[in-house]
């Protein structure tokens, strides 16, 4: 028999205590402090007061609602993660996915806009010179404005490599930016955009060297934006596309350093896929809830629909989904709050919580039966609206890329 140091010397030649004290969550409480609570809350009532009554037009009528934008803007939901010596609340990234989830109950639509928001932020929160955290989070936290991030074009998506859009300086060191964007959420509603532009256009240069972030303001000449989209679902945000044609950036709108700006770009999304997969939470909770109480409600064979083991294994499996995306998106958002890398633990939450958001409103629909085939009922749109989840901030087939790098990395490491 194996004593006790005997055994610890064998698992640490194998480096299991290492990898599983990589994965520990030491010092981990999942309970919410009283400021969070208060805050989910306040953000809960404006769901059921303002956004859930409204959403169905704005999905309807195509609407961007920017008037309660800047009422969500004024009850402090877009300042969560600015610091406060720029005006902000300064909470972290676990703060700012609660938020989200709670206003993804109403319409991922309208909360589409507010991550997308804190997507351009993450550029400036990670790579800004103090210049540039100075003039535009202070702007974002004193004004109801929002703000794009722009790296999608017409023939790129998953291939950021393969951007087009460029930027050359000219004789002062400023720089002239020409290119279009396409699939922009808040294209059009921006009061400044995050932009990613090659630098070099030597085709054999690396893209950890090719590409420059910049901060570009809306009113800029030569920058003009085209019709809002009418997609699938999430119809309350504002896609769409954007073109430069010789813009004129000043020197100091540099994000980063010249020519790092893919890592700048990719950084950002460490930042931003744990919202991502919180809105997708949320709207899987709205799902289950829909579904819950129409069971309840709605009568076969002499009995309500609940009481039939089909539909409550279906009901089950949503709160199954629902609970790991919810642990998974705050695991995630907690190891970027540590200041460690999260790339792998964002990935699996973009990817689990997107997928559980298709999967709970398939139910839910199939739960309200032809009712749920109707406009008339809600679970129509979360049905349309749960699906850009598997496609922006990265598809669902990226994110498993991304994971499985990390664990052929950890095997080639001996886990």
């Amino acid at each position: 028999m194996l004593k006790g140091n005997s055994l610890i010397k064998i698992l640490n030649k194998t480096n299991l205590i290492t990898s599983i004290s990589k994965r520990c969550m030491s010092g981990v409480n999942f309970s919410l402090t009283d400021e969070q609570i208060e805050f989910r809350d306040a953000a809960r009532k404006f769901v059921d007061e303002q956004i859930i009554p409204n959403a169905s037009e704005w999905d309807e009528k195509n609407i961007y609602p920017a008037e309660f934008h800047k009422k969500a803007w004024e009850l402090g939901f877009y300042s969560v993660g600015i610091p406060e010596k720029y005006g902000g609340l300064g909470k972290g990234l676990v703060d700012i996915s609660l938020i989200n989830e709670t206003i993804s109950i109403g319409c991922t639509g309208f909360s589409t806009t507010m991550f997308v928001n804190e997507l351009a932020l993450a550029p400036l929160h990670m790579y800004g010179s103090e210049e540039l955290k100075q003039k535009y989070m202070t702007r974002n936290a004193s004004e109801p404005i929002v703000s794009a991030y722009c790296v999608t074009e017409p023939n790129t998506g998953s291939d950021v490599a393969g951007v087009k859009t460029n930027a050359k300086k000219d004789a002062d060191g400023n720089w002239i930016l020409n290119g279009q964007k396409q699939w922009i959420s808040n294209g059009g509603v921006a009061n400044w955009y995050f932009v990613l532009a090659r630098t070099n256009p030597d085709p054999n240069v690396p893209q950890s060297k090719a590409f420059t972030g910049f901060i570009v303001e809306s009113d800029s000449k030569g920058l003009t934006f085209g019709k809002k989209e009418r997609n699938m679902g999430q119809r309350a945000s504002d896609t769409r596309a954007v073109s430069f044609e010789d813009v004129k950036i000043p020197k100091e709108n540099v994000c980063g350093e010249e020519g790092n700006g893919f890592k700048v770009a990719m950084g950002a999304f460490d930042m931003s896929r744990p919202v991502v997969a919180a809105c997708a939470t949320g709207l899987a909770q709205r799902c289950m809830e829909e579904a819950g109480k129409y069971a309840l409600e709605r009568k076969a064979f002499g009995q309500e629909i609940a009481k039939f083991q089909a539909i409550q294994f279906m009901l089950a499996d949503m709160a199954i989904s629902i609970e790991t995306a919810r642990l998974s998106y705050l695991r995630a958002a907690w190891e970027y709050d540590q200041g460690r890398k999260n790339t792998y633990y964002s990935s699996i939450a973009k990817c689990y919580a997107a997928d559980a958001a298709n999967k709970c409103a398939t139910d839910a629909v199939q739960i309200f039966g032809g009712a749920g085939f109707n406009s008339e009922y809600p679970v129509e749109k979360l049905m349309r609206d749960a699906k850009i989840f598997q496609i922006y901030e990265g598809t669902g087939q990226i994110q498993r890329l991304v994971v499985s790098r990390e664990v052929l990395k950890q095997a080639k490491a001996g886990f």
